[in-house]
């Protein structure tokens, strides 16, 4: 399974690069330019690390780090900045941040860096069944049941059950589902989704009692188990 990284950086020459070489080493990577959209996407989305500019326009750095921690969300942060001083490395780590490191950097550094981070955070869980209600979703074997009967879905329905479990109990956007589930960055204004929906929802909640995939009008989808 891809592990997928989000890059909150406002200089495009640096998360360009980063970007770029994330991918080619196996990493599922989304950048974004502005610290509020860096906190919307971290606590709408999941993701198995964060690298963060420290001065980023609309929410440095430290805000974001600390408004995560504050939510309870665990994700490791690999903060990034041009200040080297002892001082603004203390103040990172103090807020919340799992690592530091100065710009310029080399990419092998990061790399090393990041697959620590991840270490770190799987030797503290590893989240391999995904589940609401009586549905389960196994991430290893790509088994999925509901009341412990198989269901045999598609590489794609596959992906965007996935996307709907780890937001569980949120509302799912057209342009959330687009961007993470098709890496569209564009509406293409066709049933794309409509469809798929409706042949996931076909598989998850015929001859069921209790239906799990809802339609939130005029805002998205939620999977939930509650009404």
């Amino acid at each position: 399974m891809s592990r997928r990284v989000l890059i909150v950086e406002d200089d495009v020459a640096t998360a360009g690069y980063v970007a770029k070489a994330l991918r080619e080493v196996g990493f599922t990577v989304e950048h974004v330019a502005d610290g509020r959209d860096g906190l919307y996407l971290a606590t709408s989305s999941t993701f198995d690390a964060i690298v963060m500019d420290l001065m980023v326009p609309g929410m440095d750095g430290l805000a974001i780090t600390r408004a995560l921690r504050a939510g309870g969300i665990e994700t490791p942060i690999l903060l990034l900045s041009a200040l080297a001083h002892l001082d603004e490395r203390v103040k990172g780590l103090r807020a919340g941040a799992d690592d530091y490191l100065t710009k310029p950097f080399g990419f092998s550094e990061l790399e090393a860096r990041l697959e620590n981070l991840l270490r770190r955070r799987i030797g503290r869980t590893v989240e391999t069944v995904l589940n609401c209600g009586d549905l389960a979703v196994d991430l290893l074997t790509r088994r999925v049941t509901r009341a412990d009967r198989a269901l045999d879905l598609l590489p794609r329905e596959f992906k965007l059950l996935e996307y709907l479990l780890r937001n569980k109990d949120r509302i799912v956007t057209r342009t959330m589902l687009l961007e993470q589930v098709w890496d569209y960055r564009f509406d293409p204004h066709t049933s794309l989704i409509d469809t798929h929906i409706s042949r996931l929802r076909k598989k998850l909640d015929e001859g069921f009692d209790r239906p799990l995939l809802h339609t939130v009008r005029g805002a998205g989808y939620r999977l939930s188990d509650q009404p």
